[in-house]
């Protein structure tokens, strides 16, 4: 059998070494071609998942938050197209997998949303506005304050 070796452009020993965990926030520099020309694109976000460790189809999954929307992306780990990639903060995590990020993530915009309407007076979540529930019950203690007066004359 003959072996044969492949050039590729990606420094494959350089790429099998880096430390990538997830937890990490990353940054990926990729390189778009649009029309003529090239540019570089960044992606930084939290490194929530990886898969297939060191092999040739290895992958890791990025997630960012972008005007109050979750975006995930996919890269492969030895593609042409990534330039470099940098760990900006390490996060020490129990999980290999962070996919509850995305639940945990929807309920947190949920809560800041219902706080931000709350601030502007403008209803969005379900819970009564504060000077109407403050109102409710000031009604309520006058009555029974009126109820035990009218009580105490009998």
């Amino acid at each position: 059998m003959q072996s044969v070796i492949i050039q590729t452009p990606v420094s494959v020993e350089e790429r099998k070494n880096l430390d990538l965990r997830s937890g990490d926030t990353i940054r990926v520099h990729q390189r778009i071609k649009e029309g003529d020309k090239t540019r570089l694109q960044v992606f930084e976000g939290l490194v929530i998942a990886r898969k297939h460790g060191r092999e040739a189809g290895a992958a890791f999954t990025v997630r960012k938050m972008v005007s109050g929307v979750g975006v995930e992306r996919i890269f492969p780990l030895y593609s042409p197209v990534i330039e470099k990639i940098e760990i900006v903060k390490r996060s020490k995590t129990r999980r290999a997998k962070l996919y509850f990020v995305r639940e945990k993530a929807v309920k947190e915009l949920r809560k800041r949303e219902k706080q931000i309407s709350l601030k502007g007076q403008t209803r969005v979540g379900f819970d009564p506005a504060p000077h109407e529930a403050a109102a409710g019950q000031g009604e309520k203690k006058a009555e029974a304050a009126e109820e035990q007066t009218e009580a105490k004359e009998e």
